[in-house]
């Protein structure tokens, strides 16, 4: 794997942080992608390095098309080649429909599903020479069954959906493979600010009794990424210890 290039958007904090890390740690080559948080992504690119392992931090706002091209050439031209595209950036404001802004809507969708197009988009082009990549989408639970509150975010992550797909089934025969993975409740800046009522109520509905952690996805991502997953394509899977309701 100390060839290997793995490219994690949004990757200065939670579960792609958690990527990139437990990439690092099986020696990949990381991108460390950010758009707002520098100070927290050059954190992470420290621990890269301390795990004795290569990396470089690229800010762009994936959202945008020329941003999203340019993350994955300056990553080609630094490394040579990209094996490995984990589109995690998103970002997400519960509201109801009808109090769900135009512009909102449109920051939403494009942060979240936009920005997995852009990328891959630009980053098959490189795989597609090697006749070898993964690219691997961190979608969400609501987006295979929607919630109150998320019409927005539960589209995008459904959006998700159709994307890998639809990269799965056009690529699949040249060594490229996608995947989904949907994700529950995980412990993040956001989940820190329940009530201990709604933590309760939360963990009530899911089996194994807690929340997961951004290191229970990542796992699964890194195997996503191996030559073990080379059968794996065009899947959703979840990981969300159990759920029920969602």
């Amino acid at each position: 794997m100390h060839e290997r290039v793995a490219i994690i958007t949004g990757s200065s904090r939670g579960i792609g942080r958690a990527t990139a890390l437990v990439f690092a740690r099986t020696g990949y080559r990381v991108v460390v992608n950010y758009n707002h948080n520098r100070e927290q992504a050059e954190q992470v690119l420290q621990e890269i390095e301390a795990l004795g392992s290569n990396g470089i931090l690229l800010g762009a706002d994936v959202s945008k098309a020329q941003e999203a091209r340019d993350l994955i050439e300056k990553s080609v031209k630094e490394f040579g080649r990209v094996d490995v595209l984990v589109n995690n950036a998103g970002i997400n404001h519960d509201q109801l429909m009808l109090r769900i802004q135009d512009e909102e809507w449109e920051r939403v969708i494009n942060t979240n599903l936009s920005s997995a197009f852009y990328c891959s988009r630009a980053a098959v082009k490189h795989m597609f020479k090697k006749r070898f990549g993964r690219i691997i989408n961190i979608s969400s639970v609501v987006g295979i069954s929607g919630n109150a509150g998320q019409t927005h975010y539960s589209a995008a992550k459904s959006g998700l959906l159709g994307l890998t797909l639809s990269i799965a089934q056009e690529y699949g025969n040249r060594g490229i493979t996608a995947n989904a993975v949907a994700p529950g409740f995980i412990e993040s800046d956001m989940t820190a600010s329940l009530s201990p009522e709604q933590r309760q109520q939360i963990l009530s509905g899911i089996a194994v009794g807690r929340l997961g952690k951004p290191e229970d996805v990542a796992a699964l991502v890194l195997f996503l990424a191996s030559d073990e997953a080379a059968y794996i394509n065009g899947q959703v899977i979840r990981v969300d210890g159990g759920m029920r309701g969602i």
